[in-house]
């Protein structure tokens, strides 16, 4: 199992991270180190200061698939959840600032916590699924999946030209503006269409 991520794939958090908007999908890489299940506390690491969470929706691979059509992508997944791709920001900003790959800052473990999945017969249209992060019981992130640059279905597509795609594989789908930091002591909660999705605390 593995775990793909689509960066800026929502036009309004790539402005705010100041990143030019992608002509096509951009994805990296966890590990399935980096899954934290069950809501499970996830622990503040000591080699950042500056951790930021980054609230998607995440689809889950159910078959085999390599060089995908577009049109057939939806075969792919049947399951959508709720999950948050921890970046360390100061470890990012410095590896970039040298052209290094920035893995360390994205791909440490328990950096994906995942929530639970539902069908997606579920959730009516798949490109009007609201979603929202609340931060002791603050809202912090709202987005859209109508805001999508590249939808699910071109994703697939695209991450199997390179990429094959194996059953149990989670799509981190992109995140909307509102990034920012957590501290200790802080409890996160995801929301799908207002139904809590993912639960647990900083600490």
């Amino acid at each position: 199992m593995k775990i793909i991520c689509i960066g800026r794939n929502y036009a309004e958090h790539a402005k705010e991270m100041k990143s030019e908007v992608p002509t096509e999908p951009v994805f990296f890489m966890k590990p399935d180190t980096a899954l934290l299940k069950d809501s499970e506390p996830f622990y503040y690491p000591d080699f950042t200061k500056d951790l930021h969470h980054e609230i998607e929706i995440v689809i889950k691979i159910n078959k085999v698939g390599k060089h995908i059509d577009e049109q057939f992508a939806h075969k792919y997944y049947d399951e959508i959840g709720l999950g948050i791709d921890f970046t360390a920001r100061d470890l990012q900003a410095q590896c970039k600032a040298k052209g290094l790959p920035w893995e360390k800052a994205k791909a440490f473990d328990a950096s994906a916590p995942i929530g639970k999945f539902v069908s997606k017969s579920s959730l009516g249209n798949l490109d009007d699924i609201s979603f929202e992060l609340k931060i002791n019981g603050e809202s912090r992130q709202v987005g859209n999946t109508k805001d999508l640059l590249f939808s699910f279905d071109k994703v697939i597509a695209y991450v199997s030209k390179f990429v094959t795609l194996k059953v149990g594989d989670l799509i981190y789908t992109g995140t909307p503006e509102g990034v920012g930091p957590v501290a200790i002591g802080d409890k996160l909660q995801g929301y799908i269409k207002g139904d809590l999705f993912l639960e647990f605390e900083v600490k």
